[in-house]
């Protein structure tokens, strides 16, 4: 008879998405469930950081801004960032840190809809998001404030001619469950306001169709599902239509006209390049440049289906078990879920800290949530298999009551 395991082997076997595992630098014995918080190392990666210090920046010194088109690295990193988020090439760049980024398409927004009382996001959105929408809505002076709700259904009931921009991050990074793009932004926009999306958990982990949406402003990292490595640059994305007429806050020289003109007054540069602001970060941009040519070839709807795959597999080998203290924290429906799994239970650090020493790597967020990503890029089935066993042995043993387990590190 064969074993869930060997089926999971078999599923291996039968992969079209297995090939991309090899384009990754993983280590031996451990298996890696937290590429939703930071993605591995490429081997694409590594050879183009050491080629633009040992060659570039080495040998070409400050001539490789020319030589070596280091100048235009924030819209060529956009435009192959466009094609996994729905977007024009035109329409995306990478710049920044999401915060930074959130922030110049918030004020952007926030100035288009003057007029208008109210931001709306979720309370438990990322608290990075939450804070930045204080700051933009205190900077606009417009008289606006911003109102939390604690359920999809209260935001209907704040869709109405006083919202300015509703801000909703589209996959939940606690729970992974998935707003419909589309159909919130057709309200919003019903109502006359703007809408904001968060990517972060979203952009190379399922299908996003910006264009199709009618989306007015994204942002999103590339240190997640976009493998680009420890804060990476992150990225924006301006509708077409708001493009010239959207003004973000921070006047910065790359956003000028004609940086190297050096005048004293501010024009801003056409079109989505006026969002830029500083000195391209060279090194990260050319690491997550390298990370990103590993999607030349892969269908995002392969990466869905197996998703989907993963993520099903996962939850139904830890719920056979019958481990009471694991509740499913994610949607149980497959269209409601994007590309992870949480559970829930009351010593969610310890249990975490176990499995890791056990060599599978998730993460946990306050206060109970373990969380574990799923990259069908690298992430095999038979890993999630083994990772679901490890998980239900540590907690019907109570492995993690250890006093070692209870010991908490900065970063969790």
């Amino acid at each position: 008879m064969t074993t869930r395991r060997e089926q999971a082997q078999h599923l291996d076997q039968q992969d079209p998405l297995a090939h991309h595992r090899d384009a990754f630098i993983l280590p031996a014995d451990t298996i890696y469930l937290d590429g939703n918080s930071l993605g591995p190392l490429t081997h694409a990666a590594r050879a183009a950081v050491c080629q633009t210090m040992d060659d570039e920046w080495g040998q070409q010194l400050i001539g490789a801004w020319n030589t070596a088109d280091w100048i235009t690295l924030p819209q060529r990193v956009g435009a192959l960032i466009a094609p996994l988020i729905g977007a024009g090439e035109a329409d995306v760049i990478c710049a920044d840190s999401t915060s930074i980024n959130l922030f110049k398409v918030l004020a952007a927004a926030l100035d288009l809809r003057p007029g208008r009382a109210r931001l709306v996001s979720e309370r438990g959105n990322f608290p990075t998001d939450l804070y930045i929408a204080e700051r933009a809505v205190a900077r606009a002076g417009h008289g606006q404030a911003v109102h939390w709700v604690d359920s999809v259904e209260a935001i209907d009931g704040l869709i109405d001619d006083d919202l300015a921009v509703l801000m909703l991050t589209h996959v939940d990074y606690r729970s992974g469950a998935m707003h419909d793009m589309q159909a919130m932004t057709a309200k919003a926009h019903a109502a006359g306001a703007l809408v904001v999306w968060d990517l972060a958990h979203s952009a190379g982990a399922v299908p996003v169709d910006l264009a199709a949406a009618e989306a007015d402003f994204a942002v999103g990292c590339g240190y997640k599902y976009l493998n680009g490595g420890p804060g990476a640059p992150a990225f924006l994305y301006v509708s077409p239509q708001l493009q010239a007429q959207a003004r973000q806050p921070l006047a910065g020289w790359f956003g000028h006209v004609a940086p190297f003109a050096f005048a004293t007054g501010y024009e801003p540069a056409a079109g989505i390049k006026s969002f830029l602001v500083g000195t391209p970060p060279v090194l990260g941009m050319r690491a997550l440049q390298a990370s990103l040519s590993l999607w030349g070839d892969v269908d995002m709807t392969d990466i869905r289906r197996k998703s989907v795959a993963l993520c099903q597999l996962f939850i139904q080998t830890v719920e056979a078990a019958g481990c009471d203290d694991l509740v499913l924290a994610s949607p149980r429906e497959a269209g409601r879920r994007a590309s992870q799994v949480s559970f829930r239970h009351p010593d969610a650090y310890a249990v975490m800290q176990a499995l890791i020493a056990q060599g599978v790597i998730g993460d946990m967020r306050s206060p109970d949530i373990l969380r574990f990503g799923f990259t069908p890029l690298y992430t095999r089935y038979v890993d999630v298999f083994d990772a679901a066993t490890r998980l239900i042995a540590i907690v019907r043993d109570r492995v993690f009551d250890d006093p070692v387990y209870h010991q908490r590190a900065a970063v969790t």
